[in-house]
């Protein structure tokens, strides 16, 4: 019987899916089945983000806590998600493709009995954009049923597959993730735990992982720490979760954060810790972390990543002040770094620039024509606020630049009188290799522009990025930590085997998606 605290959330979140399946025409006078791929090339200029995952282990309402863990971290991912429960030595599982509040119903949640459970909402890093990649992967082994929920990247797991189908082993979906579960299952070790632990030692890149076995729930974080994992207590259950405002959510209690090569196995209430890869790697959390795609009320590694972005907002301000009027962010991912540069240049901070929070990868074209109508659908701007004024606008990143060219364009036509363009990090020149869907670097307006050549195409009249240094400081003052910035330097710290050959999907591909689901 659920808690009625339990309950009620439960309830605000699913009473919202009533809203999306109605078939009523759009105020354009269009009608469901006329949608387009329109909103796909403004979607295509940012970083998507990655993945989440999410467990908990001894919880008469495992699934249900899960649901709402993942429905906190769905900006990771929008493309597909997952929960597997345990009942003893059975495991229930329900995928599908698309978002968790359409997802999973009451009936979906019912059918998950046990007392664990874990999750995963995807964006696909590795792997088509199929319903056969969504996680948690499951596997059955001589060992028992196992599950397996995978943030990140692995940059050897394709001379690996090819290795094991020489062995004669059959994948069943073209992630990455699938690569560690064979691993595990041809290991020799007596536990299953084990395994994993030999299986996560054959691997390289990036991983922060938590499987589920028939009694036992483990967690891990590659030796590097790329990837979040934090470990939360609620009602003496244990739970690991990517981001902090998942624990939020569910009222669970902060305990800390899983340590890169950490291991946890959880098992009748009792956490172990191991640290079985006895090299100490230097740390590398990925600072695009907190850069722009955590939420910002989460904390990372004890940090919180709304006040890093004001940090570096401030860091900006001081590289590089500029005489105007007004601070305008571009909603939402400039908004702390805006407010940083605001406070620390003294001049007004104002949302000028509305966000549409409605608007989703496909959306219903209009039969006549519309200027830019892609960008307009997500962003309009208050002509009052702009009339005549010198603006600063804010964000974290310049990917192709495509809509930073329409917004620019949208300030002037709106009266601002000049616009100089900051951007909260260095210019991103190369691909990320570890769990962070990018384009190649030929696609990325920064990896053989100029700055002063990025300005004349955005049509600015000025533009600066946060300089490498400046943003090395103030993680270094702010979050002391070791941090990868291999968008940013292009110095990995991993070695990529072969960059074409990696399983890294393009920002800019048209997936397939399966009809079944």
């Amino acid at each position: 019987m659920k808690s009625k605290a339990l309950q009620a959330v439960l309830d605000r979140v699913t009473s919202r899916k009533t809203l999306s399946k109605e078939r009523a025409p759009s105020p354009l006078g269009l009608h469901p089945g006329e949608e387009t791929d329109l909103a796909r090339a403004h979607q295509n200029d940012r970083f998507h983000d990655e993945c989440a995952v999410f467990g908990i282990h001894g919880h008469e309402e495992a699934a249900h806590i899960a649901y709402l863990g993942l429905y906190a971290m769905q900006h990771r991912g929008q493309e597909s998600c997952g929960i597997v429960s345990s009942v003893g030595g059975e495991h229930l599982a329900h995928r599908a493709m698309g978002l968790v509040a359409d997802i999973f119903g009451r009936k979906a949640l019912a059918r998950l009995e046990g007392r664990h459970a874990i999750g995963h909402v995807r964006y696909s890093t590795a792997g088509e954009s199929l319903l056969r990649n969504a996680q948690p992967i499951c596997a059955n082994t001589d060992g028992g049923p196992v599950a397996i929920a995978h943030n990140g990247n692995l940059v050897n797991a394709n001379t690996i597959r090819k290795e094991l189908e020489g062995r004669g082993a059959i994948f069943g979906s073209t992630s990455d993730s699938e690569v560690i579960l064979h691993l595990l299952a041809r290991s020799r070790e007596p536990q299953i735990e084990d395994r994993f632990i030999d299986a996560i030692s054959r691997v390289k890149g990036a991983y922060s992982i938590v499987l589920l076995t028939d009694d036992a729930m483990v967690g891990a974080r590659d030796p590097s720490g790329f990837r979040p994992l934090s470990l939360g207590r609620l009602e003496g259950a244990w739970v690991l979760a990517s981001e902090t405002c998942a624990l939020d959510l569910i009222g669970a209690t902060y305990e800390r954060d899983i340590e890169p090569g950490e291991v946890v196995v959880i098992r009748r209430g009792r956490l172990r810790s191991l640290r079985p890869l006895s090299q100490r790697a230097p740390e590398h959390f990925c600072i695009f972390e907190y850069i722009y795609f955590a939420r910002p009320d989460s904390n990372l590694m004890g940090h919180n990543v709304y006040e890093f972005r004001k940090d570096l907002g401030r860091a900006l301000a001081r590289e590089h002040s500029v005489s105007a009027d007004l601070v305008v962010p571009v909603l939402d991912s400039g908004a702390a770094a805006a407010l940083g540069y605001a406070e620390e240049a003294g001049i007004p901070y104002d949302t000028a620039l509305i966000r549409n929070h409605y608007v989703r990868r496909t959306f219903i074209e209009p039969a006549q024509a519309i200027r830019d109508f892609g960008v307009k659908v997500k962003h309009n701007a208050v002509r009052s606020l702009l009339t005549g004024r010198r603006v600063v606008l804010v964000d974290d990143s310049i990917v192709r630049g495509t809509t930073l060219v329409k917004i620019v364009a949208m300030l002037r036509m709106s009266g601002a009188r000049e616009v100089h363009v900051r951007i909260s990090a260095p210019p991103t020149v190369g691909p990320c290799h570890y769990g962070i869907d990018t384009p190649t670097r030929e696609e990325l307006i920064a990896y053989d522009n100029t700055i002063d050549e990025i300005r004349q195409i955005i049509g600015a009249d000025s533009l600066g990025y946060l300089s490498g240094d400046g943003l090395r400081q103030t993680a270094q003052s702010g979050l002391k930590l070791g941090i990868c910035d291999g968008c940013f330097s292009s110095e990995y710290p991993i070695p990529i085997e072969a960059e074409d050959d990696l399983p890294q999907l393009s920002l800019f591909r048209v997936m397939e998606e399966e009809v079944d689901q």
